[in-house]
This record gives structure tokens, sequence and C-alpha cells, in this order.
């Protein structure tokens, strides 16, 4: 004898809940993508320290070829060196920041980087808005702060940092590079061609060029020549002279 078990049935509000979850689920899929930054030592006024990004793929059909990121306030692009990044790939300083970039990467591989910061600023968080450009040419956007603790769509990479160590202080900016002198000195120079204290800088005057030194040269051999032509002729008059002399002082004896 064959006896029928009904089957369970969810309830209506059981069956709600779970189409929720399902809902949610397929809605988070895209927005799972994000990108994100570390530090090796997160606190205000650290020095040399390692920051890692992450910038995970989110494109089914091409792969990430750059990465365009804005400093926050505090850090000078020059303050920045590249320490580890995908093959080929290579950091261009910008006015606002960097890039980075290369040949892309395969599709669904996720742009992982590394950079060393010479000082991190004395601030309580720092934002490193982000810009990741495809292969195919498209572009997505990480440049949202979050707000009062608001969600949004597109945040940009967020770096809490932790209060500065005792004794931390704020170093000094590079020096700029000092022009370069082309000119050289009179005196006695040191050996690296700088003038030693006390020397004049002045540069020396200007070597005659060849025509100028032949020309000169001819000027002095003309000069020379009619000096010479001068004395001989005075030489001559002055034997002559003395002919005449003589042979009047004969002619009376």
């Amino acid at each position: 004898m064959n006896r029928s078990h009904p089957r369970p049935e969810l309830s209506r509000p059981a069956f709600t809940a779970v189409c929720a979850l399902v809902v949610v689920g397929v809605a988070a899929g895209p927005a799972a993508a994000h990108a994100g930054v570390t530090a090796s030592d997160p606190r205000a006024l650290a020095e040399n320290v390692t920051l890692s990004f992450t910038s995970e793929a989110e494109s089914d059909t091409a792969g990430i070829a750059e990465l365009r990121v804005v400093l926050p306030k505090g850090i000078a692009p020059d303050a920045v060196t590249l320490k580890d990044a995908p093959e080929e790939w290579k950091l261009t300083a910008t006015p606002e920041g960097y890039t980075i970039g290369g040949p892309a990467l395969a599709t669904g591989t996720d742009a992982e980087y590394s950079i060393t910061v010479r000082q991190l600023p004395d601030e309580r968080s720092l934002v490193f808005k982000t810009l990741e450009t495809y292969s195919d040419g498209k572009i997505s956007r990480w440049i949202e702060v979050p707000t009062d603790g608001e969600k949004v769509d597109n945040p940009a990479p967020v770096l809490e940092l932790r209060a500065a160590a005792p004794g931390a202080e704020l170093i000094a900016p590079s020096p700029s590079p000092s022009p370069t002198v082309h000119a050289p000195a009179t005196g006695t120079a040191t050996a690296s061609g700088v003038p030693s204290p006390g020397q004049s800088a002045a540069p020396p005057p200007p070597a005659a060029s060849a025509s100028a030194q032949a020309a000169g040269a001819e000027e002095a051999g003309s000069g020379t020549g009619a000096t010479a032509g001068v004395v001989a002729a005075v030489l001559l008059l002055a034997a002559a002279g003395t002919f005449g002399w003589v042979r009047r002082s004969r002619g009376r004896v």
C-alpha cells in the first residue's frame, strides 16, 4: 500500500527572504571589484614606507593597462619611487601624482604593485584616487570619498594612519638642484673643477679665432717691415750726407 508523503513547502516569508538574498548576491557581483592600499608602517610621519596597491580586474574582455593615481596632500611626486610592479610596467611622475602601466595584463588579472614613499604626512588618513584604464579604452574611476560613514559606488583607496611615533618629525624636502655653471673659473681649480674660496670665478677672455690670429700676425709683420724700411732709409741718408761732407772737405784742401 503506497502512501503519499506531502513535500515540504516554503512559507511565503521564507521564500521572500531567499529571493532577496539571491538578488543581493547577483547585484553585488559587479561591485565586488575595488582598489585598495596597505602600508608597511601606517603611521603619520613614518619614513621610507612601502605602499602596496591592488586594483581588481572587473572586465571580462580586456586587461588593465594603466593606473593613474592622484597623491594626497603631503606626498610630492618626487618623493615616490617604484618598488615592484608587473613585468615591463613603469612609473612616471605627473603634476598631481603618477601613472604606472605597460603591456596590458591578462583579462581577469588584478593589477598589483608597490611604491616607496620618503615620508608619510602628518594626517589621520590618506586618499589615493585611482583611474584604471583597460586595453579596450574603458576607464574605471575609483575616486569617490565616503563621508559620515555612508557607502559609495566607486570608493577611492584610503589608508588609515596611526598617530606618529614619539619624537617623529617632518623631514625637510629634497633641495632643488642648483644650476650648472658652464664658464670656467680663473685661478687654480680644485679637483672638482670649482675654484677654491677667495678665487675669482670670472670667465677668461675669449680666445681669438684662427682668422683673427692670422690677421694679427700679418699686421705685426707689416709693422715690422715698415720699421725696418725707415731705419734703412735713415742710414742711407746719413751715409750719403757723410760721403758728401768728406768730398767737400777734400776739395778745400
